[in-house]
This record gives structure tokens, C-alpha cells and sequence, in this order.
């Protein structure tokens, strides 16, 4: 019983404080997620991985962030395209998946614990995958807030006010932890609750190793020298030989919904609520590169004109008899569809744009072949038969990209105008543009990785619309929580960064 309280009573300083720090298995093994583990005085490694993997395509699916990719419109509350205050909460990910990857690490590392965990597979192996899972969900919270809780959280009442780490330091934590991760691995037992890869080590390494490729492209803007720091970690990844690296979509992450219980997120959007409709923004830029994917990233050609207000939107609605697009082909967002979290796609352009940048052996010519692989991969991925010309209207060495304006609405849905210097474009008018256009367009629907992408490499050419009521959001802005409850550590990283404001820019942006 007293184990129990303390147990109860940590998890509850966990929730106060950030804060404290915001291939497949059998189907069955989602049932583990019923489960609490807080209601048990030791922790079930398995169901507590089963758990935050089955969140994971959440993360993937993460709708206000591809709003603001313009991947998607809102055509009813408009608030999100017109940049309203992102004023939002990082608690609930620092006190659920984040604090469950931290038991699973803590447990099977614990000399007193790490037998009786070891009954879930090998300890290496669940440290090794819950480093990994938990550095993704860093990237994604510090990618939203910039500077946040690292080094001092997920400790529980030991720590119920943790400092602000600077988003440097995040950054080259989280790239540590997946490299330690890689080179933790055993050959030991198969482990329990992996319905990400179903155990299959080799595959974790893969992920690993690319997460770090990912995450050091994306430090371009402050270290984009070959034989810089982020050039040093993305070819220590990329020539790692012996454990490789995601270059084909049998390695893709992705997550298996069974359906039922746990369903497609995609799916879950249109359940209860018709709010979200396929960007124009996207799907000019598809339309001018006649590319076949727009058959799977929407129900149909009409698209929506992105941050219009609510009047304008239901106006528009009824314009086209409610037949506008939405988000994904019927087939790709059944209760049971996949959602690949890193495809090979991303990292195949991720590889062009560190040969292009001289961090990698290869050269231009190099880069040209990973460009067309990625290209190449992503119409595979989603199982559409790539245009015989389409490597001509996107080549490498020559492509203008769509210089037109993208995204714009006819009066009165008129969005971006001229006359105020917001017209999008998504010109490319050299090699690195080139690759930035096409992981924007390979990483759909994934706001996490398109916001980010697009915010690092400014491609396309993104911009507020004439209705839009914020500036443009650089970040989402501390919660309240976070100044309630870690009101002095809050107050010096809002200090730090510039000022706690949409419009600040994260570190990697600068």
C-alpha cells in the first residue's frame, strides 16, 4: 500500500509540474493498454511501450500542425489558419508517454528492478527502443515550443520544478540518446508490446540512426558547414554500415491500427465532426507538377482556400455543395489504415540535401540519385504509379518548381493578394529548394515534419492571409500551466528566447 501512494502521489507531482517536465505484433497486444499503470505498485514494461507506440500516429496526425504546413483548411472554425494564439499545454506529454518511456528506462536499468522487467525482453533492448521513442517525442515538443523541460524533468518529486533547457541542448540530447540507443542493443530476448516492429531489433536501429539523420538537418540554419556539429552527427548516422539506416519503405515506422478499440486517427477526424478540408495551398502545388499522389491525399480536386474567415469558409462550403476535399483518399483513413511516422522518402531527401551540402561523401551526382530514390519512394509508399514525366517537370538540376501563386482564392474568397505582399509561391530556383519542396510534399500529412521543414527551409513560400487576425506562429507559446505551477523557470525561458510570442522564432530558425 504504501508503494502504491507513492507511486499515486509522483505521477500526480509529474501532472503539476513541467512542465515538469508537456513490421507488427499480434494484434492483441493493444488490449495491454487497459492497464494503469499507475494503479499498480510495479510498472508492466509492455503495456506501458503498447501504449505510447499506439500514440504515436497521433504525433504523426497532429491536426493544427498541418494546419499551419497548409497541408489542410479549416472550413468551419478558422481560428488555427488565421494564427490565433497557440497558447498550449506540454504537461500531458511530459506526464504520459514521456514519463512511461522514462519507468521503462528506469526499471530495466534499476539493479533492484531490471530482473523481474527482464521477463518483457532483453533490458538493452527495452532501454534502447524507449530511448528512441522518447527522443521522437522530445523532437516533437521542442520542434512546437523551442526551449523546454529536458535535463530536470521526468523526475518526479525529486524535481517538481525543472529548468528550461535551451533548444541546442535538447537538440543534441535527444541525438545522443538515439546514438546510445543504437549502440545498446543485444542480441537478448524478443520484446513484449512492440507493435511498432514487432521486436525486430534490426529495424529499431534503422529508426534510430535516421531519427538522428533528421534531427542534425534539421540545425542547417546554425550549423550548415560540412564538418560542423550537425554535419559531424548526420555522417556519423549515415556511415554506420553495420546498422544502417530507413532507404527502403519495408523499414518504414509505421504504425498498424487494428481498428476497433484503436483506429486510424485520420478516421477518428471525420467521425463526429466535418471540420477539415484538403489545402488549395497543397493542392496547387500538386496540380502543377501533375502529380498522381493528389488521388490519395484528398477525395477529390476541389480544395479548400486556406484561412478564410468562418463566414467565408461556410460560404464557400455551400459554394461547391459540401463536396469540397477532404484529408486523405476513403481508402487511406479506414479504422484499420497505417500511418507511417518516418518513411523512407524523408530520409532518402535527407541524404540528397547532406551530399548537396558536402556533408557527405557523394556529390551533386549523389544527391541527384537520393532526390529521385525519395521521390520515387513516396509514390511507392502510398502505392500510386509515378508519372513517367514527373522527373522532368521535377528535375533536379533545372526544375523552376510552381512560380505562380499557390494557394489563392477567387473573390470573395480572394485570401492572398498582391497588393499586400502575401502571395505564396513555391518557386525553386536551385538545388536545396528543390529537395525542401519535395520532403514538403513527402512528409504529408504529418504536420510535425511539414511545419518544421517548411519554417526551416522557408519552401513553399508561406504566408498569412489577408483575414488573419496573429502573425505568423514560429511556436507555439507557454501554457498557463506553465506559469502557474513553474512560474520562475517559465518566466526565464520566455526571457531567453526573446520573448514568449508566436512570432519568435525557435533557435534552429534563427
Amino acid at each position: 500500500m504504501k508503494n502504491r501512494l507513492i507511486k499515486k502521489f509522483a505521477a500526480a507531482a509529474l501532472i503539476t509540474s513541467v512542465i515538469l517536465g508537456a513490421g507488427c505484433a499480434k494484434i492483441d497486444q493493444f488490449g495491454d493498454t487497459n492497464l494503469n499503470p499507475n494503479g499498480i505498485s510495479n510498472p508492466v514494461p509492455s503495456a506501458l511501450l503498447t501504449n505510447v507506440l499506439s500514440q504515436m500516429g497521433g504525433f504523426a496526425a497532429n491536426l493544427r500542425r498541418a494546419v499551419y504546413a497548409q497541408y489542410i483548411s479549416e472550413n468551419q472554425y478558422t481560428e488555427t489558419g488565421l494564427y490565433a494564439l497557440p497558447l498550449l499545454e506540454m504537461g500531458g506529454t511530459y506526464s504520459g508517454p514521456l514519463q512511461d518511456m522514462q519507468t521503462v528506462i528506469d526499471y530495466n536499468s534499476d539493479p533492484k528492478t531490471a530482473g523481474t522487467a527482464a521477463a518483457y525482453g532483453s533490458n538493452a533492448n527495452q532501454i534502447g527502443i524507449a530511448k528512441i521513442v522518447k527522443a521522437y517525442i522530445y523532437w516533437t515538443v521542442t520542434d512546437a515550443w523551442g526551449d523546454v523541460p529536458y535535463s530536470e524533468a521526468l523526475k518526479g518529486a525529486s524535481n517538481l520544478l525543472p529548468k528550461y533547457d535551451r533548444q541546442e541542448d535538447v537538440y543534441f540530447g535527444i541525438i545522443k540518446e538515439c546514438k546510445e540507443a543504437v549502440a545498446g542493443f543485444d542480441n537478448g530476448g524478443l520484446i513484449r508490446g512492440d507493435i511498432l516492429y514487432g521486436g525486430d531489433i534490426a529495424k529499431w536501429k534503422k529508426l534510430g540512426n535516421s531519427l538522428r539523420m533528421l534531427m542534425a538537418m534539421r540545425l542547417t540554419n546554425k550549423y550548415p558547414a560540412a564538418g560542423g556539429k550537425a554535419a559531424i552527427e548526420f555522417a556519423d548516422a549515415y556511415n554506420d554500415v553495420a546498422n544502417g539506416h530507413i532507404t527502403s519503405n519495408t523499414d518504414n515506422a509505421t504504425l498498424q491500427y487494428p481498428g476497433g478499440a484503436f483506429q486510424n486517427p485520420w478516421y477518428l477526424t471525420y467521425q463526429t465532426r466535418d471540420d477539415y478540408a484538403s489545402s488549395k495551398t497543397l493542392g496547387d502545388v500538386l496540380t502543377g507538377f501533375g502529380d498522381t499522389r493528389s488521388t490519395v491525399f484528398g477525395t477529390n480536386n476541389t480544395m479548400f482556400p486556406y484561412g478564410l474567415t468562418r463566414d467565408l469558409a461556410i460560404a464557400f462550403g455551400n459554394s461547391v455543395g459540401n463536396a469540397q476535399s477532404r484529408v486523405l483518399a476513403v481508402s487511406q483513413r479506414n479504422d484499420n489504415s497505417p500511418v507511417v511516422v518516418i518513411p523512407a522518402s524523408i530520409v532518402l531527401l535527407a541524404r540528397a540535401e547532406a551530399k548537396e551540402r558536402g556533408w557527405v561523401a557523394g556529390g551533386s551526382a549523389g544527391a541527384q540519385a537520393d532526390y529521385n530514390a525519395g521521390i520515387a519512394a513516396s509514390f511507392a509508399q502510398w502505392g500510386v504509379a509515378m508519372p513517367g514525366t514527373y522527373l522532368t517537370g521535377a528535375d533536379y538540376n533545372t526544375s523552376p518548381g510552381i512560380v505562380s501563386s499557390i494557394g489563392a482564392g477567387t473573390a470573395p474568397y480572394d485570401n492572398f493578394r498582391a497588393l499586400s505582399n502575401n502571395v505564396q509561391d513555391a518557386a525553386t530556383p536551385d538545388k536545396l529548394s528543390r529537395i525542401a519542396l519535395q520532403r514538403w510534399i513527402a512528409s504529408f500529412p504529418n504536420g510535425n515534419e511539414g511545419w518544421a521543414e517548411q519554417r526551416r527551409t522557408g519552401v513553399p513560400n508561406l504566408k498569412t492571409t489577408r483575414f488573419a487576425t496573429g502573425l505568423f506562429v514560429n511556436r507555439y507559446v507557454y501554457g498557463s500551466n506553465d506559469y502557474g505551477l513553474n512560474n520562475a523557470n517559465t518566466v526565464a525561458a520566455a526571457a531567453a528566447i526573446g520573448g514568449d510570442l508566436q512570432q519568435t522564432k525557435v533557435w534552429w530558425d534563427n
